[in-house]
């Protein structure tokens, strides 16, 4: 048995900074199921948004917030990320994240403007912010005695006082599948933090790498914690529609600095569907595409910047310029062709302003969690603003708490298993679910194919549970096993909003309701 103080699950940008603002003083093990640098913070392009400058005030960046969130956000969190975010970026900078500089401005950093925000207030090191804040965090990581990395961890379970036959129901750790060896470890600490990301993959087309698979919202679940907001999933409008680009973002600062989308034929839609045109929030940017990619029966959209100069292009986005032109688009010359994709889970693991969830000792950070901030669709730029304030809530709640012997927790029991005959049931069912969410769960619904969903959902659930009872795990199984539940979660949470809102449009249901609350779903049992 291995044992920490704080046990964190997950190497993204919520993961790393509460490590590193818990490692003087405790000792932390991060695990997390591939390299460090596989999670969804490092692909993260445009910046982060926060009131940096004197001409932004933190109630206009709430009010975008709760404009964007579509009158579900909660405005008490919002206040609190908000009125908290040039602590973290001062912090950042204090690490040596390298923001892009700008000497003329008061700051003496480069603040661009995104889809919904009223004014310039996201700082961003060019367009690879995510990639540039996790290098610099992960130098500082590794250099660190009191924190023991484990990559190549795929956590299996919670272990909760409920499955140890205790009276309480706390957290005292978790099971792990070492890849490297198929073999599960236990793992016991004082606290342990989800900070597993989103459930992109469960799409057919997502803009998020192959390790968002909800894994923290399906283990919190499966232990007795609340999930909210599953049905907001934010879909971003831009993704590189190519065959040789596998989950490339535009990022949103594109259009930002003047991109336009246009049909195939050179024609702005846009203003058609939105005054704010393209720098409207995500979910109508998106349903705007998609409504015309339907109408005409295109399998694209073109995003235009050719009027900057190439010097502007190279400096401002030099990895989708360097990118686009290795795949034959000079961004220069022509425009960039794009489609939806799913990107960001809005909703997650109920949490408090410290981060904490419904199971004593186990807390939720970043994109697994739902905090409030989000609503009904996530302001451009607000993610990785989320992570750190967050992190940083959760740290001192941690630190406030007296350290305690961790009990001896049982092995992982496998001698009833046996090694799994054939694969191709993991294969066949993983395509089959990302398949019909993207046809019946995507971006515009109906009650009809919900309930198709919700049908196939059940089917694929039996067959997991069966295979999940009988067989050795292995990560794939793993993740197919948590990606079924988020797409349960989902689609429950879709059935439930009789009304559209944000980023869940129905067209059985097309108008807002008056008095909008959060989608709460409770594990049964509890």
């Amino acid at each position: 048995m291995l044992q920490f103080d704080t046990l964190i699950i997950g190497s993204g940008l919520a993961g790393l900074t509460l490590a590193l603002k818990l490692a003087d003083h405790h000792k932390i093990g991060l695990i997390t199921k591939k390299s460090l640098t596989d999670g969804a913070s490092s692909w993260a392009q445009g910046g982060i948004a926060a009131v940096l400058s004197d001409e932004d005030t933190p109630d206009a960046h709430t009010q975008d917030t709760m404009t964007a969130g579509a009158g579900l956000c909660d405005e008490t969190a919002t206040r609190y990320v908000v009125e908290h975010g040039k602590q973290a970026i001062d912090w950042l900078i204090a690490q040596g994240v390298p923001f892009t500089r700008d000497s003329n401005s008061e700051i003496g950093y480069h603040l661009t403007r995104e889809g919904g925000h009223d004014r310039r207030r996201i700082i961003h090191a060019a367009d690879a912010t995510g990639f540039a804040v996790q290098q610099t965090l992960i130098s500082k990581l590794l250099a660190h005695p009191n924190i023991t990395v484990l990559e190549g961890y795929m956590s299996v379970d919670l272990i909760t006082g409920k499955k140890l036959g205790l009276s309480n129901n706390r957290c005292y750790g978790a099971y792990a599948l070492d890849t490297n060896t198929d073999e599960v470890i236990t793992i016991a600490a004082q606290h342990t933090v989800l900070a597993t990301g989103g459930s992109g993959k469960v799409y057919l087309y997502t803009t998020n790498p192959d390790t968002s698979t909800g894994d923290g919202i399906a283990m919190a679940w499966r232990a007795g914690c609340r999930v909210a907001n599953m049905e907001f999933i934010q879909f971003h409008p831009t993704c590189l529609y190519h065959p040789h680009a596998k989950s490339f973002l535009i990022s949103e600062a594109v259009r930002g600095e003047g991109g336009i989308l246009k049909l195939p034929d050179g024609t702005r839609f846009m203003p058609h569907h939105d005054k704010r045109a393209e720098l409207a929030p995500r979910d109508i940017v998106a349903r705007a595409i998609d409504y015309e990619m339907k109408k005409a029966g295109l399998d694209c959209v073109y995003l235009d910047i050719s009027h900057q100069s190439v010097e502007f292009l190279q400096e401002h986005f030099p990895n989708i310029y360097s990118r686009c032109l290795k795949l034959g688009i000079n961004i220069s010359r022509e425009p960039i062709p794009v489609v939806p994709a799913a990107h960001y889970t809005c909703g997650g693991i109920v949490a408090d302003l410290q981060a904490r969830t419904d199971v004593k000792n186990l807390y939720a950070v970043g994109e697994t969690a739902y905090s409030g901030l989000h609503g009904a669709n996530r302001l451009a730029s607000n993610s990785l603003l989320e992570c750190l304030v967050f992190a940083d809530s959760a740290a001192r709640d941690i630190l406030s708490m007296p350290l305690e012997t961790s009990p001896t927790l049982p092995e992982w029991d496998d001698s009833q298993v046996t090694d799994a005959d054939e694969h191709i049931v993991i294969a066949h069912n993983w395509a089959e679910l990302r398949h019909f969410m993207w046809d019946y769960v995507g971006i515009v619904r109906t009650n009809k194919r919900l309930q198709r969903a919700q049908h196939r959902v059940q089917l694929l659930q039996n067959e997991i549970n069966e295979y999940y009872a009988h067989f050795h795990v292995s990560s794939d199984l793993l993740e197919l096993r948590n990606l079924v539940t988020n797409a349960d979660l989902i689609v429950q949470s879709a059935l439930s909003r009789h009304e559209s809102r944000g980023l869940h449009y129905s067209r059985d249901y097309p108008d807002m309701l008056e008095n909008p609350r959060p989608t709460i779903l409770t594990p049964p049992g509890r």
